[in-house]
């Protein structure tokens, strides 16, 4: 079982998100979850990883011993060569151009072996994202807005891939070459070495200044990028509302302050790293001149041979050459840190709505509902839905008619599980709704909503979303039952005719009918339509109300209604205000009573007869 770890209420949702004033504790918190994702993520590519490690490290052995190969050849091969003896020479260029050879093939092999590795695990993490997004509850959706989504699995996914790609292996071989580098220098000569481990203490100071200034710079960046993808997200996914209002030039002028702030951003990362790169070059070129300073003189004074020298002058010099290279690294580590910390946030968030560990198999579903002393609320704020019972028989269709706001599609929300209720109980067929398997509640209850969504595809691969399994056959009976097969059949391809992005390509009432047949085709025990008929013309929704008469006998179905002729289906109607359901009874039991129900009916025929 997974450790669970709690998390800050400070860090949770979109606010805490954009916070860049966390605390030492907070900051802590959010360090430690992200590396925990890193080792989730290496855990199953971990023979791979050490296998890239060894491989990197072989190479900077490689690498380290030029210096200690050349002072060899300089002291030792090139005297005995001037007595006549040539076979050290051989040697020492030998050993220096297998040393060459097998750093050049080794470097090769790791470069490979991490690019595998980082497309491992970056795979692993787009995956984890999609589907935990996909998991996430209804309430999560509604209030971390799809841009952000998209930032996640986009430029903070591709942050981590230049990390992975490149950076990870070039911070462990410009470690290894350093580390091996100052051993080598050791042992050419144990003064040197010292006078190169001086640098450690500005390097080491600067490094941190560095790191507290950039992890600020890059978190901002971060949280400005995602709020630039959120407004290029919605603004081209509403752009209907865009022209019709407008609001291109307000919008330019938002998109146009939210670039210039990332711009302000970067430029202030950048800004920092100058000032760090070119710090760390220099204290690597005077270190150079120190150990050249002291050797020198030992040289002069008898007590170093010139080879060691120029071994040193070389050892030193690579030293602090993948100071550069660490330099780049660490930028781009910073800038994924903050694109894990974000990532790392998302992943962390908990489904509200959990299927359960052992749940009630629901076998032969006749679609009774009953709510017991149920009540709801969103989050921790003031209950939509006090306290109170409702019982739907199996078979009843039951229409919810009140004010906007009055708790209607909450209400059938928690009959399709969008939402857990806060207290009190919820069942169908007498089986808790939470103790039911996805399968079988998604199998049980289907919900149209409002919006009638369409997926990218042919129109047959919309309606089949119901029942993958169906048949052709089955797609178009579904499509006459509610009046949809005539304008299919018009279109040009027929059902293989595309829908373009969101269903761009048909009417609001048209896709509302493929909507329909989606849901007809999927044969629910409860189907609710929440608000479905809103967008149809009056020839189209004749054809569904048509429809419905014959498809919503034997069902139980809820209802939401704005409109008079979908009331007319109902056995039942609830009116609902302010949370709370008013008025219960059949539609000529609440016209007979003279209330609430009595006054919109009154309202209706008025608009009816004025349409007319």
């Amino acid at each position: 079982m997974t450790q669970q770890h709690p998390t800050p209420s400070s860090l949770h949702g979109v606010a805490g998100e954009d916070r860049l004033d966390l605390s030492k504790d907070e900051q802590r918190y959010v360090r430690r979850r992200s590396w925990r994702l890193l080792g989730r993520l290496a855990k199953p590519v971990r023979k791979q990883l050490i296998l890239t490690m060894v491989t990197v490290m072989a190479s900077s052995a490689m690498r380290a011993s030029f210096p200690l190969i050349v002072a060899l050849g300089i002291d030792w091969a090139l005297p005995l060569m001037v007595a006549g003896n040539n076979g050290p020479a051989f040697l020492a260029a030998g050993a220096y151009l297998l040393a060459g050879i097998l750093a050049g093939v080794l470097t090769a092999w790791y470069t490979v072996l991490t690019a595998k590795l980082s497309q491992a695990m970056l795979l692993d993490l787009r995956l984890m994202v999609f589907r935990h997004t996909q998991r996430l509850s209804l309430e999560f959706h509604e209030t971390y807005t799809s841009g952000r989504v998209i930032s996640r699995q986009t430029s903070d996914l591709e942050a981590l891939r230049e990390l992975l790609d490149q950076g990870v292996a070039g911070l462990v071989a410009g470690f290894m070459t350093m580390a091996f580098t100052v051993a080598s220098v050791f042992i050419l000569d144990v003064p040197s070495g010292f006078v190169v481990l001086t640098a450690i203490v500005p390097i080491y100071f600067i490094t941190r200044w560095y790191q507290h200034r950039s992890s600020i710079q890059y978190r901002s960046s971060r949280v400005t990028s995602a709020r630039m993808i959120v407004h290029f997200v919605e603004t081209m996914t509403g752009i209907r509302a865009v022209k019709a209002f407008r609001r291109q030039q307000a919008n330019n002028v938002r998109y146009d302050e939210l670039t210039n702030a990332y711009r302000k951003n970067n430029i202030a990362a950048l800004m920092l790293n100058s000032i760090y790169q070119p710090t760390l070059l220099g204290i690597g070129n005077i270190m150079v001149a120190a150990v050249l300073l002291v050797s020198g003189l030992r040289v002069l004074d008898g007590n170093l041979e010139l080879g060691v020298l120029i071994a040193l002058a070389m050892a030193t010099k690579r030293v602090f050459q993948p100071f550069e290279q660490l330099t780049q690294f660490y930028s781009a580590f910073q800038s994924a840190t903050a694109a894990l910390e974000k990532v790392s946030g998302l992943l962390e968030e908990a489904p509200s709505v959990t299927p359960p560990k052992d749940p009630q198999p629901l076998a032969a579903p006749a679609g009774a509902i009953d709510f017991t002393q149920a009540s709801f609320g969103y989050g921790t704020g003031p209950e939509i839905l006090p306290k109170f019972d409702l019982h739907i028989p199996a078979g009843q269709t039951v229409a919810i008619v009140g004010s906007t706001g009055a708790g209607k599609s909450t209400l059938v929300k928690l009959i399709a599980r969008f939402y857990d209720l806060t207290s009190g109980s919820l069942t169908l067929d007498g089986v808790p709704i939470n103790r039911l398997s996805d399968e079988d509640l998604r199998r049980a209850v289907v919900m149209v909503t409002q919006e009638s969504f369409l997926f990218s595809g042919s129109i047959r691969d919309n309606i089949a979303l119901g029942k993958p399994e169906a048949s052709d056959e089955e797609i178009v009976l579904a499509a006459r039952a509610v009046g949809a097969h005539e304008f299919i059949c018009a279109l040009p391809d027929g059902y293989d005719t595309d829908v373009n992005k969101r269903g761009g390509r048909l009417s609001a009432g048209q896709r509302q009918l493929v909507s329909f047949a989606r849901a007809f085709l999927a044969d629910p025990t409860v189907l609710i339509l929440d608000e479905a008929t809103s967008s149809m013309d009056l020839p189209s929704e004749r054809l569904v109300q048509a429809a419905l008469d014959q498809l919503l006998g034997n069902r139980t179905a809820v209802i939401i209604a704005h409109r008079l002729s979908t009331v007319a289906n109902a056995d039942r109607v609830l009116v609902v205000d302010a949370g709370r359901i008013v008025e219960d009874g059949s539609p000529a039991e609440l016209i007979a009573a003279g209330g609430r129900f009595a006054q919109l009916y009154q309202a209706w025929e008025e608009s009816q007869q004025q349409e007319n």
